[in-house]
Formats: structure tokens, sequence, C-alpha cells
């Protein structure tokens, strides 16, 4: 039966003849991974050249390959091949390699003109993974500047054909439609007391009893990863299957052997059960799936900020990967999905996945377009640009583990830690470690960091220590036994650790003696100089790192009273996270491999507690200060300079100024409301701006708070008026004003637009206007008051107090205060500020 794949291959032919770039939408199953290469293979301009194909994933790549080979009727290896990480299968005849992760890349550094490669296909592009993102943004870079004759294709079963294709130079389209069968959907949520895995077991249960429009089928079911693999697999066996049902796997770490055995075509009348990652969901298809058992969650990989690296998180799937699996049901006949998860939560999936270079950590990108000879990412070409700051901060990590110089140009050090399988920061460790010969020490953390704790710990004794974990390798290595007596081996995950750790030393050729527990320390603080931590004062096991977090381990670990510390891996929320893995650090060894990035400086700076200035000569790591002595000799600038910084932040109330101080300024402020910008501004914000003109004169030998106080801080703000200001003020707002009675009245000038004079009634007797200021521009506002000191109007119109309200509070006043006059007319009567006799 023809597939929908071949009914569009004509197309795809024509478009490559005429252009140099496609885009190609298929569904899953239709072919396009095992059927367009093959008909490209022949092309006139392809000239003989390979056809190079990128598969996000591994176990992708080469069943892709093999099932090529398998078309073609020819053995993997011969026509068609693949190429991965530590594994591969070509041969000088090999025409049609598929490649994964990181080898595009690595193609393309070797030699950017590909010699040899006619076309680049990438296969499943909607995943968008970072090397996928990246291979492409420099293969673009290829072919408008070196190869114009390369074609690119871009392929995808759910991809934004539009955006690739105008990414791509305005290239054509091919659709093909595939053809599903309808596909039952039915939900089946996670009880609150089963875990997924019971949920998952459960569902394939009842699947194996349906009969599917009188048939059986195979049931695939989709998990996040090999642990929850092996957990419902344990179930089912233990709870039992029929007798004709066969359990099988299907992750990335399987052998070649399990993983074939659960793709290939079932032609038995078993049933069969695979339990699978997200692999399953695009490019493989597995023949016989009637029944698709959905768990909603994938793995993808994100920068975790506990331990500074990309790990495989999990999440919740989205709405695109849930119909992308749930058609793997309908491929060759109707079927039933289960989704474990209520149908309400549909409404709160992503769409689709964001990709990955949006959350990943963006380092091992960094020190790849470095090693391209690109310092600004935006020099290339994008689906998606790398985040600006998320690729500064890589590149200043490439910085300080020594891959990039001060331009962001890649080190001949920088290219050592391109060319190891690690992240960067394992890679300059195992690097530097070897350079001080701790080289399978470096090797041996590696492995740990890559992998799951290789220790298990009751809950509430785990242990930060990482010795306990090289001890524990070097235990099962000697068979020794030896584990810490709270801890328990997870021997296969050991395993792992030590197998990884013997490739990597095998590769940089270490010497078995370069080996040493105790400077676990050391090499973690390669690999992260940023996490460098040091104990804070207290009996309080709290650090401060490098980086400036603090961090805290629980008080029982055994790595509490240690000093230094280099952390490894931590809670990435918080400014102060638990440390879970770490190892001790000795002072001396940081200032003898790290001191390019120690620097000396001396602080003079404010502190608080003491309300003082404080000298110190301190020397850093980042924020991490080593040592801190005072400083004797201290720039009198320095100080005045620290003075006036803990000023602004306080604000002017921290001077406490004097009654007098405040009033002077109340004066000039009010000579300023009518004289205009002319008169210096003296208000709080004012006085902080120009605290450079007015105080810093006079800070010579002052260096706290209490000797700023003393200061005649009246004299220093004064300093702002100049010589006929101050000749002026006096004149135009006068401290006290005589009344007509003789009196000699302060001013209230706290209201700066309306000054006050509270004077009593009867001594403005006989005064015909209001007194005034500023050359009789600015009226005071009376507050008269009684003769016991009580206001009794508040005016600024004098003349028609008298002429007004004034017979209403004689009237009301004389009564209550006889012995002082009330006349009929203030205006005629003598201004007084005694009472009348007795008598009179």
């Amino acid at each position: 039966m023809a597939q929908p794949i071949e009914h569009i291959l004509p197309q795809v032919q024509t478009a490559l003849r005429q252009g140099n770039a496609l885009v190609v939408q298929a569904s899953p199953g239709a072919g396009k991974s095992t059927l367009l290469p093959l008909a490209l293979l022949d092309e006139e301009w392809l000239g003989g050249r390979k056809i190079v194909m990128l598969e996000p994933r591994r176990l992708a790549a080469r069943l892709v390959a093999k099932r090529l080979a398998q078309n073609l009727g020819d053995a993997l290896g011969n026509k068609v091949g693949y190429r991965m990480r530590d594994d591969s299968k070509v041969s000088r005849e090999t025409r049609l390699e598929v490649v994964t992760e990181g080898i595009l890349t690595r193609m393309l550094h070797d030699d950017p003109e590909l010699p040899g490669i006619g076309a680049l296909l990438f296969d499943e592009f909607h995943e968008r993974s970072l090397p996928a993102d990246l291979g492409l943004a420099l293969a673009l870079d290829v072919q408008r500047n070196l190869r114009p004759d390369l074609r690119i294709v871009a392929m995808s079963a759910t991809l934004d054909g539009a955006a690739v294709a105008s990414l791509l130079g305005d290239a054509p389209i091919v659709t093909s439609d595939g053809k599903l069968f309808p596909v039952e959907t039915r939900y089946l949520p996670i009880d609150a007391n089963a875990t997924m895995e019971n949920t998952a077991a459960r569902a394939v249960r009842q699947a194996l009893r349906e009969e599917l429009s009188g048939e059986g089928g195979d049931v695939l079911v989709f998990l996040p990863g090999r642990r929850e693999i092996g957990r419902v697999e344990r179930l089912l066996v233990e709870g039992g299957v029929p007798g004709d049902v066969d359990v099988m796997p299907l992750y990335g770490e399987l052998s070649a052997e399990a993983q074939d055995r659960a793709v290939a075509a079932n032609r038995s009348t078993r049933r069969r059960v695979v339990l699978s990652t997200s692999i399953a969901e695009t490019s493989l298809t597995i023949e016989g799936v009637r029944t698709v058992i959905d768990a909603g969650q994938s793995r993808r990989a994100a920068f975790d900020a506990s331990t500074g690296m990309s790990r495989l998180i999990t999440m919740r799937a989205s709405l695109a990967s849930a119909d992308q699996r749930r058609g793997r049901a309908g491929r060759t006949a109707p079927g039933i999905c289960y989704r474990l998860w209520p149908e309400a939560e549909n409404r709160a999936l992503p769409r689709a996945e964001k990709p990955e270079i949006e959350a990943a950590d963006l380092a091992p990108l960094a020190l790849d377009l470095a090693l391209w000879g690109v310092s600004d990412a935006m020099q290339l070409t994008w689906m998606t640009p790398p985040p600006a700051v998320s690729f500064a901060q890589a590149q200043a990590l490439l910085r300080q583990l020594e891959a990039l110089d001060g331009d962001n140009r890649i080190t001949a050090h920088g290219r050592r830690l391109a060319a190891l399988p690690v992240h960067l920061r394992l890679a300059h460790m195992i690097v530097k470690g070897g350079e001080v010969g701790l080289g399978i020490t470096a090797s041996r953390v590696a492995a740990l960091l890559e992998d799951r704790d290789v220790l298990r710990a009751e809950r509430g004794k785990r242990q930060a220590d990482l010795r306990l974990r090289l001890e524990a390798l070097a235990s099962l290595q000697n068979k020794s036994g030896a584990v810490h007596r709270d801890l328990q081996l997870n021997e296969p995950a050991a395993r792992r650790a030590l197998r990884l750790a013997e490739r990597w030393s095998k590769q940089m050729r270490f010497a078995a003696r370069d080996d040493d527990v105790a400077q676990a320390g050391l090499l973690l603080a390669f690999a992260y100089p940023d996490r460098i931590a040091k104990r804070r004062p207290g009996g309080e096991p709290r650090y401060v790192m490098a980086n400036g977090r603090g961090a805290a381990l629980d008080a029982a670990d055994s790595l509490a009273g240690e000093a230094f510390l280099a952390v490894a891996e931590m809670d990435g929320a918080g400014a102060e996270g638990a440390i879970y893995l770490a190892a001790p650090l000795d002072k001396r060894d940081i200032e003898e491999h790290f001191a390019s990035h120690i620097v000396t400086r001396d602080a003079v700076e404010w502190d608080e507690r003491s309300s003082s200035v404080l000298a110190r000569r301190q020397r850093l790591i980042g924020f991490l200060v080593l040592d801190d002595a005072p400083l004797k000799k201290v720039p009198a600038e320095l100080v005045a300079q620290a003075l006036l910084e803990a000023l602004r932040k306080r604000g002017i109330d921290a001077l406490a100024l004097s009654p007098a101080a405040q009033a002077f300024r109340q004066r000039v402020a009010a000579v300023r409301v009518i004289k205009g910008e002319g008169w210096p501004d003296l208000s709080d914000a004012g006085l902080l701006a120009s605290l450079e003109q007015w105080l810093a004169p006079h800070l010579d030998g002052v260096t706290s708070l209490n000797k700023l106080r003393a200061l005649d801080l009246e004299a220093a703000i004064g300093d702002l008026l100049d010589w006929q200001q101050r000749r002026d003020l006096d004149r135009l707002a006068p401290t006290h004003i005589e009344v007509p009675s003789g009196s000699r009245i302060r001013i209230d000038y706290s209201d700066r637009a309306k000054p006050v004079l509270a004077v009593k009634l009867q001594e403005m007797f006989g005064s015909p206007t209001t007194p005034s200021i500023v050359d009789g521009r600015l009226a005071l506002t009376l507050h008269l008051l009684s003769p016991a000191g009580r206001p009794l109007q508040v005016t600024s119109d004098l003349a028609g107090f008298w002429a007004g309200s004034y017979a209403e509070v004689r009237r009301d006043m004389r009564g209550r205060y006889p012995r002082h006059p009330w006349p009929d007319d203030p205006l005629a009567a003598p201004p007084t500020a005694r009472a009348k006799r007795r008598g009179t």
C-alpha cells in the first residue's frame, strides 16, 4: 500500500531542482523520514554527494536509518548509515547519513564548506531542539556565504510552515495529508490515592480486556522516562498479564536489540504492550498499535538553577504532543486513547512545547558560536533568537571558565572544552583536574554530576559531602563494600558513573595515580567558581557564595563546620538556597588556583550598624570576601564620598537639623517663591542634590553621623547663597517683624507660600494694612490671638477684618476679657501688649 508521502515526492523533487530550500509538512507515519530522503539520492543536482538528515533523538536516528536501509534492500552502513556520539555505522559507500545531537554542528565546525554533502534534511523540526536550531542557523550561514548550491529541507508533522519558509528565504511548502482512522478518547484521571504508574498499569489491563472491532491490538503507553517505565513494567509483570501478552520497554538507554524488538512489526498472534518515552510520538511508527495510553508528561532539557547546567525535567505534555500521541492509535485501524487526566485539564495544557532555546542553558550554544567566529548571536538567522540576557550570562560563564577572552572570542582552552562531550563546566573541571594531577578524580566527579545520586538515604539523613560519593565509587571498584552507615549505594547508578569516568579518563589519557578524593572541593570549584562559598559568622551553617547568593546546610550535615565549600548542587529558588551537594575547599587552594579571579579592593563604605564610615582593604572572589582588614591611610575624598552616599540613602532627616537651620531653609524657600530660581533650592531634594557644594567642604575629619550632626549645618547650608543674597535675606525674609505695639514677633515660615505672624489682636490696633515681606510682595498670614493666646481670626486682609468681622469678635470677647481693650474703632485705638489697669 502506497504511503501518503509518495504522492508529493514529484513536487519535492521539482522544488529542489529549482531552488535550494524547501519546507515539507507531513502527518506522522506518512513516510517523510523513511521514503523522502531516498527519492533524492539520484537527483542530478546532488552530483553523487551525500545527504545528511538530522534527527533530534538518538533512538530515532538509528531506527530511521535502519528502516531507510531496509527500504533500499541494503545492509545498514552501506548506502545508508548513521552517526551519533559514541556510536556510528557508516562506510565509504554511505550516501545517506542520519545524524543526531551535535554531530551536524561538529561537521560544520570541522569544515564549514561541507565538501561532499549536497543536502541537509532537518527532520521533526517542530521539536525545536537546541542542536537543530543551532544547526539550521549555521547551515543557513554556510548556504548564504559559501555554498548557495547546498539544499536545506525542514520537515515536520506539526510545523508553522509559513514561519520556517520565511526563515529559509521564502522557500516553497509541500504538504502531505496522512490518513488517520477515528480514535475514541477516554479520560481516566489519576486517583488521589494512586500513583501515575498504578493508573497506567490499570489502564493497560483494561485495554487488554477489550476487543477493538472484533480484533486485538498492541498497546502503546507514553510515560515520562526510564524510571516510570520500569515501575509500570514491574506492576504489570507482578500483577499478572495474559499469557499471550509481551511487555516491552522502549527508551534511549536500551540495547539496540531491545529497541528493535519493541518497534518491529508484530507478525505473531501475541499482543504487545510497549512502554515508551515520547520517542514514539513522531519519528517512529510502531505498527499494530490500536490503543494508546498517555500519562500526559514528558521530559525535556531545561536550565536547572540548582546545578547550573541543563537537566531533563518532567513537565506536562503540550496539547500538540497529546494529539500526536493520540494519533498513534489510528494509524492502521480505529483505535482508543486513554488520557490519564481529567478532560477539563485540556484547556490548561500549553498549545505546543516552547523551543528549547528559550529555556536551556545557553553556554554550549555560546561556545559553539564562538568556535564559529560569532560573538553576537544576532549575526546569524534564527527561528527563535537566543534570549539576550541568557546569552550574555552564558558568555560571562565562559569567560569565567577561560573558554572566551575579554572580547568573547574563543581561547585555546575553549577549543579543548568544545572537544569534550560533556557540559562545559564539567569539561573545564576535567581539563583543569588533569593539569593539577587529579584527572581520574575529576572524571569521576563529572560522572557523578551527570547522573542521579549514587547514594540513597533515609529522609533527614542525606549528606551533602561529595567525597562520600567518590569513596562509594572506589569501594565498588575495589569491592570493599564500605559505604557511610546512613547511606545505601545505588549500584546501577554507581556502575554507570564508573564506566563514564573511565571513558573520559581514557580519552584524556589520565594516569591511574591522578586520584585524590580529598581534593574534591578544588575540582568542584573549577566547575563552579561562582559557587565558592564562605561560612558566615554565627552558629548556623550559612554561607555566602562568590555569585552573591546565600546558601545553607542542614545543621546535622557533616560539612556544617567547614569554613569554605565548593557547591555543586543546591535549591535554585530564593535568596538562600539549601545545599544538596558540596565538598570542603581549602583557602590556600583558592588563592593558588583562582589567583586571576581574586581582586584587591579598598572599600570605604558606610556601616549602618556603627553609623560611621569604615575603611577596609578586602580581597574578593566575586562577591565573596576572602580577607578584610582595616585600612590605615584613607583618602579624605573617599570618606566624604561614602558619607554623602549614605546621606543620600538615608535622607536629610538623618542630619537632625537644628530649629535654627530649619528656619533658615524656610526663610530662603519663602523668598524663592517670589524671587524664583535665582535663589537656591533648600528643600530635602535640593539639599541632597547639592551635597557636594554645601556639605562636602566641611567634612574634613568627619567619619560618623554624630560628627556630621555636630557641624554648624546652618552655616554650611548658607554657603549655597551668594554674598548679595546673604545681605538681602534679612531684609526680604526677616526672622522677626515689629508690630504696631512695638513688639518684635517671630515669623513662622513653615509654609513657605504663606508665612505666619501669630500676634495678639490688641497689638495690631491702628494698623490699616497687613504686614508683608519680600519687598511687600508676600503678605503675611495673621493669626490674631486672644489675650490667652488662642486664635480668634486668621486673615491676610487686616483692613477687611477691622471693617467686617472685628465687631463680632469684639462682642464675643469683651465680656470674657474685660481688662483688655475692645474699642469701637480699632484703627483709632492705641496698640498695646498689656491689659488695662484695675479700676480703669
